[in-house]
């Protein structure tokens, strides 16, 4: 479920391009599958860095990019008409275990237990930019025709 407080804002209507040679989305029959998506912006900022002093020291925060990375693939499920609801499996990749909680409560903001999509969650070394703590890949299922 889309929470209707996580609107897009339009500033963040541009498109991110992807960093290497793949498409965000591949559609095969009534099935959408999303690449792995970041909170990279399409002005390559990264959502959820914040410079906590004058040293140049960043907080990452797990909670603004897992809100903006699923921000970001509801936008690449609009291009093939369908949204966060047609979801069906959620694959998280997740820096450091220690953000589970607050990418758990982000999550959950657009998902919930009963209807929300199966999910795995797994830690991983690194991402591709050291600034990301977050990456998510799902499968939606939604027939072609049907809005």
């Amino acid at each position: 479920m889309s929470n209707e407080k996580n609107e897009i804002p339009a500033s963040t209507e541009t498109k991110v391009t992807p960093r290497g040679a793949y498409p965000h989305t591949k559609r095969v029959g009534d099935f959408i599958f999303v690449s792995g998506t970041s909170s990279r912006r399409a002005d390559n900022t990264i959502a959820g860095v914040d410079i906590i002093d004058n040293m140049g020291t960043k907080h990452l925060n797990i909670e603004i990019q897992t809100r903006e990375v699923l921000i970001n693939i509801e936008k690449n499920l609009a291009k093939e008409g369908a949204t966060l609801n047609d979801v069906i499996d959620v694959t998280s990749f997740l820096v450091n275990m220690n953000d589970f909680a607050g990418y758990n409560k982000a999550y959950a903001e657009f998902f919930d237990a009963e209807t929300g999509p199966t999910r795995t969650t797994v830690a991983v070394h690194q991402l591709p930019h050291p600034d990301l703590v977050v990456e998510i890949k799902v499968m939606a299922y939604k027939p072609m025709g049907k809005s």
